[in-house]
């Protein structure tokens, strides 16, 4: 593999983990929305 391949790879598994966190993020304001929505 060369260091070019390399660098891409990490690119786009950086630009994945970016999604994933945005995800679980918008998952906990969710929850959180949610939660406060029922206790009013």
């Amino acid at each position: 593999m060369t260091p070019e391949e390399q660098k891409i790879i990490q690119e786009r598994q950086r630009s994945r983990a970016l999604i994933m966190a945005l995800v679980l993020f918008a998952l906990v304001v969710l929850f959180f929305g949610i939660t406060i929505a029922k206790m009013s």
